[in-house]
């Protein structure tokens, strides 16, 4: 009877402790899996990969997703709950990822350490179909950020004729739905067969618009005006932009406002084809030079009675607006007994989104020898104007330049023939100057260095650097007291000395913060003569604590630790990384001082 009794109260017992056992097995047990949202998914689809464990580690490393391109990741996530008085932990690394072929793949193992135990996640297979369609409520950050980012290159005219103008403008519209923190252009467009003019301006302005009969905001990104120099079926290059946007996602924080995420866009304007229309043949004029536009023409002179020997400027002027810097003027026929210099070419011409406008001219300077009347002849200027399809002819007038007085007598000039059609220079007998026979020379003496200035300069030269050594002594001195400003210099030179190579990375992510964390830990390994490669954060910051640095400087040391281990897998903007490498001169300069 006794031992029934016996019996009985031992399966009562283990009946009742054996649940708390075993969940306190399942608490301490500790788990690190990879959960896919699917195992089979098409090419156009996403693929979300969490990484959970259930107690929190460190030195994750990610397998390198072979088959497929990031989209973004990792973020974290981390919830912790109470349940009959056990504790429940889990924290997640995600990832979003595209396929970027068709085909089976395999997402290899990823490892992270906890409690000083490596633990590894199993390997899992994933099929990527074609393309599938899919449905809006599976629409990823990418999905819309593409649906609510255009980048649009905006033509003026698609078929001009050759040399008539044409303007492109960079539009960047955005929805109202997401924001736009940065961008960077990533290949700017040459504009082969054109000549082109950047149209700059000093800021961007936001703007209210429609895009495909939605509401948007747009900002203009460049302006350019082309004039197309060849005819027939032209390309512009596309414009390329690396965005960084903030989505919103599915979640809601605290107060109910929507969570923003971000993530970086390449958009391209798109590349563009324009048909340029030669310019007819039929009623082309024989003295047409590729004028293209609507121009006025006009010859001037500034007097037309003179005497001989004097000077006067004769202007060939075209204004208006077309290519006016694409083409030549044309020249007037003078009198052979006038003396004509070289012209002045001068253009005060503006460019806008219409093309150029302004006026362009040559000044030429003209010295008559002898007295009579010059007449200069008509000339004429032909241009295409492009608005009508045609070509139009406008002829100056005729100007008559009369001298007044001069010699009349040729006999007593010398008349110099030049061969071929120029004409004559023809001298007046006074313009000229004989080579002067009784120069009026001097010796060149013998310099002494001795018993000259330059001696008595240097002589004294030790004398004046006494002072300045005297001064030079004191501020040494003065420098030498001052302790704290060279504890303060140290810190600065020791700070320096492990983030030269951190700078100098600056702009390139993966081998900034490599360096980074390399110069964070050769500094304590300096600092305390310590390994440091092996401890975690928290023993960082135990062993921070201990020797009596203060909480905001330790903490922004296990910050920096963590951006430069966050950095591999996330996009960090340049902006980011200058803020990280002066956080790290100001930190190690604080703990110098502190250690």
């Amino acid at each position: 009877m006794k031992s029934l009794f016996t019996y009985l109260t031992t399966i009562v017992f283990l009946t009742c402790i054996a649940p708390a056992l075993e969940a306190q097995d399942k608490k301490d047990a500790i788990t690190f899996e990879m959960q896919l949202s699917k195992s089979k998914l098409g090419i156009n689809e996403r693929l979300r990969v969490d990484f959970v464990m259930n107690k929190d580690g460190d030195n994750f490393n990610p397998p390198d997703f072979e088959g497929f391109k990031v989209l973004m990741g990792p973020s974290q996530s981390i919830s912790s709950s109470w349940l009959n008085g056990v504790r429940s932990y889990s924290k997640t690394y995600s990832y979003t990822l595209a396929p970027t072929a068709r085909g089976q793949f395999k997402i290899k193992q990823a490892t992270i350490v906890i409690d000083g135990e490596t633990y590894k996640s199993l390997p899992k297979k994933i099929e990527v179909t074609a393309a599938v369609d899919k449905p809006s409520d599976q629409m990823t950050v990418d999905d819309i950020a593409d649906e609510n980012l255009h980048l649009v290159a905006e033509v003026s005219k698609s078929r001009p004729y050759l040399n008539e103008a044409i303007s492109v403008v960079y539009k960047l519209y955005v929805s109202p739905r997401i924001n736009v923190s940065n961008f960077r252009p990533l290949d700017n467009p040459k504009y082969n067969n054109f000549w082109s003019q950047d149209m700059p301006f000093s800021k961007y302005n936001i703007q209210n618009g429609s895009y495909q009969g939605q509401s948007y905001r747009y900002v203009i990104l460049k302006r350019v005006v082309l004039y197309p120099q060849k005819s027939g079926k032209l390309e512009i290059e596309p414009l390329s932009l690396d965005v960084t946007l903030d989505v919103p996602t599915n979640r809601r924080d605290f107060f109910g406002g929507r969570i923003y995420t971000q993530t970086n866009k390449t958009v391209s304007a798109g590349r563009r084809t324009i048909n340029v229309k030669a310019l007819p043949e039929e009623g082309r004029p024989e003295n047409f030079s590729g004028a293209v536009g609507n121009f006025e023409f006009v010859v001037t002179t500034s007097k037309e009675d003179l005497k001989a020997s004097e000077s006067l400027q004769a202007m060939v002027k075209v204004s208006g607006k077309g290519n006016l810097k694409l083409f030549q003027l044309p020249e007037p026929n003078f009198p052979s007994a006038l003396e004509v210099y070289e012209p002045e070419f001068d253009e005060n011409v503006k460019t806008t989104l219409s093309g150029m406008q302004g006026e362009v001219s040559n000044n030429y300077t003209i010295v008559p020898s002898y007295k009579g009347k010059y007449p200069m002849p008509s000339i004429k200027f032909s241009y295409f104007n492009p608005d009508l399809g045609k070509y139009r002819s406008i002829s100056s007038d005729e100007i008559m330049i009369n001298v007044l007085d001069g010699p009349t007598d040729i006999s007593s000039t010398v008349v110099s023939a030049v061969p071929g059609n120029k004409q004559a220079v023809i001298s007046s007998g006074n313009q000229f100057n004989f080579i002067k026979l009784k120069p009026n020379l001097t010796a060149i003496g013998t310099n002494y260095f001795f018993g000259s200035k330059r001696f008595y300069l240097w002589l004294s030269l030790p004398l004046c650097l006494i002072p300045l050594a005297i001064v030079f002594g004191k501020r040494r001195k003065a420098i030498a007291s001052d302790v704290a400003g060279n504890k303060l210099r140290r810190a600065n030179k020791l700070a320096k000395k492990y983030l030269f190579k951190a700078r100098k990375e600056l702009g390139n992510k993966e081998a900034f913060y490599i360096a980074l964390e390399k110069a964070l830990h050769n500094y304590l390994k300096a600092k305390l003569k310590i390994e440091t490669s092996e401890f975690s954060k928290d023993k960082i910051a135990a062993l921070l604590s201990q020797k009596t640095v203060d909480t905001p400087t330790s903490e922004g040391f296990i910050g920096l630790l963590k951006n430069c281990e966050m950095a591999r897998y996330s996009p960090f903007s340049d902006v980011q990384m200058q803020q990280d490498y002066d956080k790290a001169s100001e930190v190690i300069s604080y703990m110098d001082k502190q250690l």
